[in-house]
């Protein structure tokens, strides 16, 4: 029984780390490039202020200078940040109406609908492509055009997700993909991954998994193009259920958009949601935060709006995971109870994890602390009980002897009807004595109880109120009358009958007494903390 309990426990243990340890050097890589994403922020950022300080530096720049610098801050930004992205590229649209160049007119208009697509705003992209007139420009400005288009036509496909439409929208797009294909040089990056792209559409996976590797084999590649092809190579295997290499992918495709500094992007918020599904839930929080800070950088409804509707679902699977992690942890540790042998490695294993899910409770420790206190005084008291029972039944018991010699005594002379010896006999019961004699034995009792009674007393006091016994003297009346109080005998009528004093007398000693003391309100408390040894 006990060796099958222990194998349940190490397989619930497997079962917790494996999504851990699967794609575990690859996500640590990621980590990496990701604790150095700032840098790489920082280094696009200058890229961009020297373009900047370009412009500034010769405000009477030329038109075809200045159009240029516009481009160049235009595909910094146009991946970056959005409203950044969308301002040069009216910019450019601006200096290409005065330049009256109906090719830079062009390439300006198909710039600010690539970042009005990427923004998501397909009418506002499609509002923007109707004004072109392509016939008389360049193949650049062409081939540019029905790349755009056709990806305009994919996303909207992507994004009604209507079996009728999405049918019509990627029969479009492929024939604009054919178009600018046909304008592309064979070995360009456009023509390979649009050629994939299509086939992706078509259904022909096989082919296209041929057509996009060989593109990410080729080391002409740039980070962005490399988080491009990969990303969408992902989808493939997304499709075909293969989540495993799909993983593999996405984390290449996260580190090159990191590197590249992209923020319109969603190779991170497909990896969050496949180690979600694979249960590495604490991972796939981390890079669905990371997606979240980069649409919100970007600045793009549409992503926002993907990112938030992931978001939720897996911080509640955090939530839920942990809160299941510590049932199961509750389950274990009470089998642990059961099991005297394994006892030591159970408690070894549950302590680690529990460390891990929560810190110590500062409750539990309070509440421990006041039943700690709470047995000190049980105890403190139950010794001040022993010892005082024995201390009542010794006197008790000298009293009973006392008593028994003196009925025996005068019975005898009752007998012999000997009535002076009786007077006599009653006469010599010395009763101021026998109270003394009842104090001391009570001083001694009290005092080995709490031996530092009276040096704790007087600390109570000032130094001329503090109390001075005579030499013979173990307790005087003030000390008595909080010796009482300290053991809980706290009525003051109780104290008085015990001590053979009026009420009065009594109330006015703890009156003249406490009055005389550093603390008068705290007085009495701080006679009840004087501890017993």
């Amino acid at each position: 029984m006990k060796s099958l309990v222990l194998n349940l426990f190490l397989l619930f243990i497997g079962c917790l780390s494996c999504a851990a340890q699967s794609h575990e050097g690859e996500i640590e890589k990621l980590k990496l490039v990701l604790n150095d994403k700032a840098h790489f922020d920082t280094q696009k950022q200058k890229r961009i202020d020297q373009l900047k300080a370009a412009l500034d530096r010769d405000p009477e720049l030329d038109l075809n200078a200045k159009y240029l610098i516009y481009l160049k801050l235009y595909n910094e930004y146009k991946s970056f940040k959005y409203d950044k992205a969308f301002y040069y590229a009216h910019q450019l649209q601006k200096v290409s109406n005065q330049l009256k160049d109906p090719a830079k007119i062009a390439y300006a208009k198909l710039k600010l609908g690539f970042i009005l697509l990427s923004s998501g705003m397909f009418k506002e992209t499609f509002d923007s492509l109707s004004t072109l007139r392509i016939k008389h420009l360049p193949d650049s400005v062409k081939r540019e055009y029905y790349f755009l288009t056709a990806r305009t036509y994919y996303d909207l496909a992507d994004f009604d997700k209507d079996d009728y439409y999405t049918r019509i929208y990627n029969t479009k797009a492929s024939l604009y993909v054919d178009s600018a294909i046909r304008l592309c040089d064979i070995h360009a990056f456009d023509y390979t991954y649009y050629s994939g792209l299509k086939l992706i559409k078509a259904g022909d996976l096989n082919n296209a998994i041929l057509k996009l590797k060989s593109l990410i084999s080729s080391n002409k590649l740039s980070e962005h193009q490399y988080a491009i092809a990969t990303s969408t190579l992902s989808d493939i295997y997304i499709q075909n259920n293969n989540p495993g290499i799909a993983i593999s992918l996405l984390v290449e495709a996260s580190i090159a958009d990191i590197k590249s500094s992209t923020k319109e992007a969603a190779a991170m918020l497909n990896l969050a949601q496949l180690l979600n599904k694979r249960s590495n839930i604490q991972d796939a929080y981390l890079f669905i935060r990371e997606a979240m800070d980069d649409a919100v950088y970007y600045g793009a409804r549409q992503r926002k709006v993907q990112v938030s509707a992931i978001l939720p679902v897996i911080a509640s699977a955090r939530i839920l995971h942990e809160q299941e992690q510590k049932r199961m942890l509750f389950f274990y540790s009470s089998l642990l109870t059961l099991l005297s042998i394994t006892i030591i490695v159970f408690a070894v294993i549950i302590y680690k994890q529990l460390k891990k899910i929560k810190a110590s409770d500062k409750l539990i420790v309070r509440s421990n602390a006041e039943l700690r206190l709470t047995i000190e005084k049980l105890n403190e008291a139950e010794k001040i009980k022993e010892e005082y029972i024995g201390y009542y039944l010794n006197v008790i018991s000298d009293h009973m002897n006392k008593l028994e010699k003196i009925k025996f005594s005068i019975e005898q002379r009752l007998t012999t009807k000997k009535f002076d010896e009786i007077k006599i006999l009653v006469g010599n019961i010395n009763l101021k004595k026998e109270r003394e004699e009842l104090f001391s034995n009570f001083d001694k009792a009290f005092l080995k109880l709490f031996p530092n009674f009276v040096t704790e007393f007087n600390a109570l006091f000032p130094a001329e109120h503090q109390v001075k016994l005579l030499q013979h003297q173990l307790l005087n009346t003030d000390l008595r009358i909080f010796a009482l109080i300290r053991l809980g005998v706290n009525d003051t009528d109780k104290v008085a009958r015990i001590l053979e004093y009026s009420l009065s007398t009594i109330y006015n000693y703890r009156t003249r007494i406490k009055n005389k003391s550093n603390n008068p309100d705290g007085f009495e408390a701080a006679i009840m903390a004087i501890r017993a040894v």
